[in-house]
């Protein structure tokens, strides 16, 4: 099968990609030029500029869409603009297929912006002819993960840390090894067109959890001392100076915390079985 995979760059294609060039033919998109590497023939194009897409897409029978613009002021729109201009080329290219990893999150008005625009990215893209496949993720556990390198450098920095509630927050972090065999697992599945699917890993925890347990791996107890209210915009320039994460970026994902992200729907185990590793074990693969 041929297979488009746009935002092949990112933390999830690099590590997508090659999985998929096992088994099929695949075309990985950047926004750049880059060289073509063994198996994998890379393609300059933008998702927000449809006329770069068309040729992308040429004879692909499925697309992995990876795109987000965190960090951009407006994200949203953005976001918007790209999924929109996607569904209508995979359109046109008779693609059998798209994929889209989004964010967990209830459908509730208190929904970040952050997880608010993964959602209607994915309702963006299902709004054309293409059936769409969306797993919805949390935190993926891996080496470059915005969210992972956060608490990482937290817990390598920091003795003692002041945090908000959100610290309190359940959560179901995902192996990036996981996550990448599930989004593998589904294409040219027929259960899984236009549906949407719920992924995590074996545990379910809040982010102070997840905080210790990083510690302990790193061989460090850091203090935390939890606060009643610390807004996302100090919490963004927070982490901003103790973290190596942008405050543009940090704060979206900041207000992300405060929404429980935990699988509600798990037919994802039965469609694409496999044992999932524990979060140590992901942490421990994440530090290489």
């Amino acid at each position: 099968m041929k297979i488009t995979v746009f935002g092949a760059s990112g933390v999830i294609g690099r590590a997508l990609v090659p999985e998929l060039a096992a088994l099929h033919d695949v075309v990985a998109v950047s926004r750049n030029p880059r060289p073509d590497d063994g198996g994998i023939r890379w393609v300059a194009a933008d998702a927000t500029r449809e006329e770069t897409l068309d040729a992308a897409l040429a004879g692909s029978e499925a697309l992995f869409y990876l795109v987000h613009s965190l960090g951009s002021p407006e994200f949203e729109g953005v976001d918007r603009l790209a999924a929109a201009n996607v569904a209508r080329a995979a359109e046109r290219a008779g693609v059998k297929q798209i994929v889209y990893l989004g964010g967990l999150g209830d459908d509730d008005p208190d929904l970040s912006r952050h997880l608010r625009s993964r959602h209607e990215t994915a309702a963006v893209l299902a709004s054309g002819a293409v059936p769409v496949t969306t797993l919805r993720a949390a935190m993926v556990v891996g080496k470059d993960s915005a969210a992972f390198e956060t608490i990482l450098a937290l817990v390598d920095r920091l003795p003692a840390m002041i945090c908000p509630r959100w610290v309190s927050t359940p959560t179901q972090p995902i192996a990036l090894a996981d996550a990448i065999r599930y989004l593998a697992g589904v294409v040219g599945l027929e259960a899984a067109l236009g549906e949407t699917f719920d992924i995590g890993g074996a545990e379910v925890m809040t982010y102070r959890q997840m905080i210790e347990r990083i510690g302990a791996i790193r061989g460090r107890r850091p203090l935390i001392v939890e606060v009643p209210v610390l807004t996302p915009r100090l919490s963004s320039w927070w982490l901003h100076l103790v973290t190596p994460v942008r405050a543009s970026v940090a704060r979206p994902l900041i207000e992300g915390l405060r929404n429980p992200t935990v699988v509600r729907d798990a037919r994802i185990r039965d469609l694409v079985p496999f044992p999932l590793a524990g979060f140590d074990d992901a942490v421990r693969q994440a530090l290489g």
